[in-house]
């Protein structure tokens, strides 16, 4: 069945997408906090998340902030090929791209912020690139967690920004990005109470700040 925003003209997330890598070894890094963000959400929520062959990941639904029915994935196909279990979804229950937030990782952002956006290009990020290609559209609203750059990028190569995204956030880093975690989670409640719109123009400047200790 199809199921049409409740206010016309807002924005009101009903599938949300967590980017990232499924197993062990990929577990707690920086390019998986797409996945942590989701984990977030579901304990937040108390949205149960068990693996779906249909779905091609780890799907839950439940009911979110203001009492909206909101659905939870973790596509388990790698990053790669994200937008075949984003599609299966949408495509199950009849849902319109634009009712599909994607939160994923950024390393043109610092540790600590927050990028809210209703639509735009994949930006180089191949879990992205392949949202955008199986839904047809960029016109679906994104949320990227900023994981900040390797100190060498300018004069590293490709290899050291791999390493640098599979590898995992630093204690330091780790206490930081735990508060991040709860900004995500005020932010996407915010988005479903009063639209995706109303979160962006205050969760955009936000920031948290590390601390030394």
């Amino acid at each position: 069945m199809s199921e049409a925003t409740a206010s016309p003209g807002l924005v009101i997330p009903q599938l949300i997408v967590g980017l990232g890598n499924p197993g062990q070894q990929y577990d707690q890094t920086r390019h998986n906090i797409g996945f942590a963000a989701v984990d977030g959400l579901a304990r937040c929520w108390q949205v149960p998340l068990a693996e779906n062959r249909k779905f091609q990941g780890s799907f839950g639904e439940g009911v979110g902030a203001g009492g909206k029915k909101i659905r939870l994935l973790k596509p388990s196909t790698y990053m790669n090929n994200s937008g075949q279990a984003i599609r299966a979804v949408t495509d199950w229950f009849k849902l319109p791209p634009t009712s599909v937030l994607v939160i994923y990782d950024e390393a043109d952002l610092p540790i600590g912020r927050l990028r809210l956006r209703l639509s735009g290009s994949a930006g180089g990020q191949k879990g992205m690139k392949s949202a955008i290609a199986h839904l047809g559209t960029q016109d679906f609203p994104r949320l990227r967690i900023g994981i900040g750059n390797p100190k060498n990028q300018v004069q590293g190569s490709q290899k050291d920004m791999s390493s640098y995204v599979l590898g995992r956030f630093s204690a330091r880093e780790t206490r930081t990005i735990e508060q991040v975690l709860k900004l995500v989670v005020e932010a996407v409640e915010l988005s479903l109470q009063e639209g995706f719109e109303k979160a962006m123009s205050l969760y955009n400047s936000r920031i948290i700040v590390e601390t030394e200790t």
